[in-house]
């Protein structure tokens, strides 16, 4: 029978998946409620294979992956990820994962889905992992995707393509599954030419050549461009593409993988093309930021709406005149509807005025255009909870706490986050979850080890 280590910090899912497990002849289920102490169990136990939740406070999934990985622990590790969560099925591929789950609604469905993938897992541990095995696993990540999305593999066959990405294009994935020869770039070019999913290890100068206008380069090797296209009407597009390797637990590149928005209505009055940039910016992200090139229409544009967005936080922070302040922000989304942190703010001075509803749709947007943001999933999670309270639903504190997990997984000393999940499970009814959540809280506040959250207000104050 099959041994499994499961760590998730949920103690129900633990209990219900154990009690399902003790029904199968199939596996049996160990579980425990944190990484650390998964950990102090493996110095002296063997697992067949380990599955590990990917947002839990202290250690998250990828913490824990790594910190085995670099002990020379080869067991098969599946990573347990919520939708939303996309980029860490990547990071956890990239970091030695053998597979990442998606969490159900139906526990014992998912019982069942694990055991399954569980044979898979060991059984790839002894012979390697098949190139069908792997085209699920980035299929799994696309399709986990609500951007239009797709994926090619190592000779530019496409092996994913979803659902949001056949909208976008009008190409159904059947039709484009399998192709490669850059079959995939004429549903927005018209002709066949290299993407930005094709350029990953290109130079910048070579990136500029093919009329890419880069906006960022991060160092783990994402890609970030704008570029004109050409829709199959003839008419011309803006499009904003975001391109990532995937390489394998050994180190190998296997697929390289890529999101593409519409962004011609941002872009209108701006020409792209193959010229010089301003030096890059290096962000305290580690990424690096290249503005747009030769100044021009678009600078002068985006600094109208930032000129509007200071006058919003000006407006709110120190005069408390929060209607007024949306006003500021609403002309400076105006000019740049993507602007995150003008819907943020926006949706806190909503939230003043007592109008949630309005709130929860701006931090909802803010939380759409840039998803890992710890301000803004804080805020966004703070409106749950509010709204939550006020109308005594739970199913409103469930989301906050959803919302706060993440921000812990970004920040896991943020005292203010771990006070506020202590919170949600309280007025929930779950008292011994909220002393964890409350006791973590005051731990990080007497060890001096709080990391605020910071705010981009607080740097135009």
């Amino acid at each position: 029978m099959l041994s499994v280590l499961l760590i998730d910090d949920e103690s129900s899912l633990l209990e219900i998946i154990k009690l399902v497990s003790e029904q199968s002849n199939e596996m049996t289920v160990q579980t425990v409620l944190s990484a650390q102490e998964a950990l102090n169990i493996l110095q002296g136990k063997t697992f067949d294979a380990i599955i590990v939740d990917y947002a839990m406070p202290d250690i998250n999934g990828i913490e824990f992956l790594k910190i085995l990985r670099s002990k020379g622990n080869a067991t098969p590790i599946i990573i347990f990820t919520a939708v939303g969560h996309e980029q860490a099925a990547i990071d956890a591929l990239n970091n030695g994962a053998n597979f990442f789950l998606k969490k159900g609604d139906s526990p014992r469905m998912q019982f069942r889905e694990l055991v399954t993938i569980v044979k898979q897992t060991i059984e790839q541990n002894y012979i390697g992992r098949s190139m069908g095995t792997t085209q699920r696993i980035i299929s799994d990540i696309i399709n986990f995707s609500s951007d239009p999305s797709f994926a090619i593999d190592r000779d530019g066959k496409v092996m994913a393509w979803n659902d949001s990405m056949e909208q976008l294009t009008g190409v159904p994935a059947s039709f484009i599954m399998g192709k490669g020869d850059l079959a995939y770039s004429e549903p927005f070019f018209g002709v066949r030419k290299k993407m930005l999913v094709d350029l990953l290890f290109e130079p910048d100068d070579e990136i500029k050549r093919l009329e890419y206008m880069l906006v960022s380069r991060v160092t783990k090797g994402m890609v970030i461009a704008v570029t004109r296209g050409q829709k199959k009407n003839g008419g011309s597009w803006t499009i904003w593409a975001k391109a990532k390797p995937v390489y394998d637990g050994r180190g190998e590149f296997i697929a390289a993988i890529s999101s593409v928005r519409d962004v011609t209505a941002t872009f209108e009055d701006v020409t792209i093309r193959a010229s010089p940039v301003d030096e890059p910016v290096q962000t305290r992200d580690d990424e690096t930021v290249i503005p747009p090139p030769g100044g021009g229409s678009l600078k002068k544009m985006l600094g109208r709406a930032l000129t509007h967005y200071k006058e919003g936080v000006r407006l709110y922070v120190r005069e408390k005149k929060f209607t007024a302040a949306i006003a500021a922000f609403d002309q400076a989304l105006s000019i740049d509807e993507k602007l995150p942190y003008a819907w943020n703010d926006r949706g806190i001075c909503y939230r003043e005025t007592g109008d949630y509803t309005s709130a929860l749709k701006s931090h909802l947007r803010a939380v759409d255009l840039v998803p890992d943001n710890p301000e803004f999933l804080f805020n966004l999670g703070e409106t749950l909870e509010l709204i939550g309270l006020l109308n005594m639903d739970n199913k409103y504190l469930d989301s906050a706490i959803q919302t706060l997990r993440m921000v812990v997984n970004i920040l896991p000393n943020n005292a203010e986050a771990w006070d506020h999940l202590g919170i949600c499970h309280k007025e929930m009814g779950k008292d011994k979850e909220s002393k964890f959540y409350f006791d973590r809280a005051m731990e990080i506040k007497h060890a001096m080890k709080d990391t605020p959250i910071l705010r981009r207000r607080d740097e135009y104050l």
